[in-house]
């Protein structure tokens, strides 16, 4: 990739990212309880999440589509737009990073999907769409886009073009209270299927703690789902964090 080229996507990128921040970060979700990350009504979080303003940049929880528009005007300029989802409304600022050096033996134009998010847990709740655009300068030499978050890639090998994957089917939004299946494991006897929840319905990051487990570290992870269980594998407590 020659040098005016990269400079381009780099500035475009930017200006990407700064309309998106105005456009398209979703609108915060009303207060609530912290879950199992040690935030509480009477107690409040721990130490390091007491700065509820500071934001990190992270990968997107999923990416379920990736589209490429040609425009016919400015010589041709493509634009990728990438759909995904996150974990909480707390998210914002969709945008879209190069991690492509040089031009690609594949040809394929690999980017990563991220957007701030607040260093504080989140509580359950539905997933929040998110979506970001990216313009690339004409006469580049991509012939497809791969557009990866935390948990997976979605890759459009045909330019202009539209791809997509299905959305997870449990968000956990409502596991609280229901019964753990881990993985291989049986369900327990008698109980209705609209209260179990199955690891294997769960495709994203998991830490699951039972009663006897400790916890040797404490690091953020806003797309990790954390699940602490009962001594009969009821969810007892359940935090994005």
């Amino acid at each position: 990739m020659t040098r005016p080229l990269l400079f381009a996507i780099a500035c475009l990128s930017a200006a990407s990212w700064a309309l998106s921040a105005q456009a398209q970060t979703p609108t915060a979700a009303p207060p609530q309880a912290a879950g199992p990350s040690g935030g509480s009504a009477s107690g409040g979080p721990p130490a390091a999440y007491n700065s509820p303003a500071a934001v990190v940049p992270w990968p997107v929880m999923m990416v379920t589509s990736v589209e490429v528009l040609r425009s016919s005007r400015a010589g041709g300029m493509d634009i990728i737009r990438a759909r995904g989802l996150v974990t909480s409304g707390d998210w914002g600022q969709p945008h879209l990073v190069p991690i492509t050096r040089g031009e690609p033996v594949d040809g394929i134009l690999d980017l990563i999907f991220q957007g701030v998010v607040p260093t504080t847990p989140a509580a359950l709740g539905p997933f929040m769409p998110f979506e970001a655009m990216l313009p690339v300068a004409p006469g580049h030499p991509y012939k497809g886009v791969r557009v990866r978050s935390g948990s997976n890639a979605v890759v459009l090998k045909t330019l202009p073009g539209y791809t997509e994957i299905a959305a997870p089917k449990e968000d956990c939004a409502k596991c609280r209270g229901k019964f753990f299946v881990a993985k291989g494991a049986a369900a327990p006897a008698g109980a209705a299927a609209d209260s179990i929840v199955r690891e294997t319905d769960l495709p994203y990051v998991l830490r699951v703690i039972k009663p006897t487990d400790g916890l040797p570290s404490y690091a953020f992870d806003p797309n990790r789902l954390t699940l602490v269980l009962s001594e009969d594998n009821r969810i007892v407590d359940a935090a994005w964090d």
